[in-house]
């Protein structure tokens, strides 16, 4: 039997005698209130979804017990300081719903996706199977994914200056072993002796003058 009077009402759950703003209104019941209190309701609630959800074979987690000025984080399930949240004004508590990091994660596997049509782990194996080093250097470590920009086919990971060499000469193959002759004609005394002895025949107008030259 359960105590109740115009100022406190027991829940039948508890055991507790509460004051009656303890409880939500019911106009359904003879009292206005309802049968149980605030919290066990909200107890009875959460174990009822929970119990619904399991039969539709759905995973429910379990309410962590999160103190002041923390936040539980449903992404690395782990609780940490406000100070290691975002805020976003349109949320209930201000915040965003997962913590800096995972939402760091979360962004780094967006673009991953829309701009490469990789995940984190086909990444991770690619930079693997270059031992992490630049595909053209292999002396510097991978900072960039290069990708052919017209098919948008990867071709493979890159350090800084060789993505942005590629970058400035256009992707254009010729141009780059251009490039390569030009540095090698200049850098090299025996291809100079080469171009001096008239060895060295062929290639582009440019290279033709650089010889000419070479041999004045």
């Amino acid at each position: 039997m359960t105590y109740s009077s115009s100022v406190q009402k027991q829940c039948p759950d508890c055991g507790l005698v509460k004051p009656l703003e303890a409880f939500s209104r019911n106009a359904a019941r003879p009292d206005g209130l309802q049968f149980y209190c605030k919290d066990c309701y909200s107890t009875r609630a959460a174990r009822t979804y929970r119990s619904r959800q399991a039969r539709k074979g759905r995973a429910v987690r379990e309410r962590a017990d999160v103190p002041a000025g923390h936040k539980f984080c449903p992404g690395c399930r782990e609780i940490s300081a406000l100070s290691n949240w975002h805020r976003i004004a349109t949320s209930s508590d201000g915040y965003a719903s997962y913590c800096k990091n995972c939402r760091r994660q979360q962004g780094e596997a967006d673009h991953l996706r829309r701009t490469f049509g990789l995940t984190i782990e086909q990444r991770d194996a690619l930079f693997v199977a270059q031992d992490g080093l630049c595909a053209i250097c292999r002396s510097r470590p991978i900072k960039h994914i290069d990708h052919d920009h017209p098919t948008g086919k990867v071709r493979g990971g890159l350090c800084g200056p060789c993505n942005m060499g590629l970058g400035q000469f256009d992707d254009e193959p010729g141009r780059l072993r251009a490039a390569a002759r030009y540095l090698e004609l200049h850098q090299k005394p025996a291809l100079r002796l080469v171009a001096d002895q008239g060895y060295w025949t062929g290639g582009s107008p440019l290279e033709v003058n650089l010889r000419k030259h070479l041999a004045s």
